[in-house]
């Protein structure tokens, strides 16, 4: 079986909620948060699989359609290949937000589809992300846990807590079992 590594994408991978970005509904919104080409390759490097599991709930209440997402994940991607980069899958939850529905985090479905797909062994894999659903999703599917930013850093409690990407990605690539 296969580790993993799973990563919320707004807040994680790039920017969210600054001066130059509130939403990513295009590709130009898109900007690459610092030492996350560096940690992906480090990820890759070391073994692991990357996946993106995203919500995306301007699908469902029509801010965005969905292959303007596909367009922002292109960019997203080709941004990465600058640092030798990739994800080797990206799952979204195209529902609005209160929906219920299985797939939005902090359910764990797009994780379990991910491990399904790919022989994936969850309980040496990792979700990180910034936000408590992303926490509590990671959970649920059976994965380790890591919170990334300062944002929520002193009301959820992640198994490990670090500033970025790029440091958590030097952290695991030099602990990996």
């Amino acid at each position: 079986m296969n580790q993993a590594v799973f990563l919320d994408r707004d807040g994680v991978i790039n920017e969210v909620l600054t001066d130059r970005v509130k939403f990513v509904n295009k590709p130009e919104d898109f900007y690459l948060l610092e030492g996350v080409g560096e940690g992906i390759k480090l990820l890759k490097e070391a073994g692991y699989k990357v996946f993106v599991v995203t919500n995306q709930g301007g699908i469902g209440l029509g801010f965005m359609k969905e292959s303007m997402l596909h367009n922002v994940h292109d960019h997203m991607q080709e941004q990465l290949e600058v640092y030798d980069a990739q994800v080797d899958a990206i799952a979204y939850c195209p529902h609005k937000p209160h929906e219920n529905c299985p797939c939005r985090k902090p359910m764990p479905k797009m994780i379990h589809d991910l491990a399904e797909e790919w022989d994936i062994d969850l309980e040496k894999s990792y979700m990180i992300g910034d936000r408590e659903p992303d926490i509590v999703a990671g959970r649920q599917a059976g994965t380790k846990t890591i919170l990334v930013g300062t944002r929520d850093k002193h009301k959820i409690e992640a198994d490990m807590v670090f500033n970025n990407l790029l440091e958590a990605s030097k952290y695991l690539t030099n602990n990996k079992s």
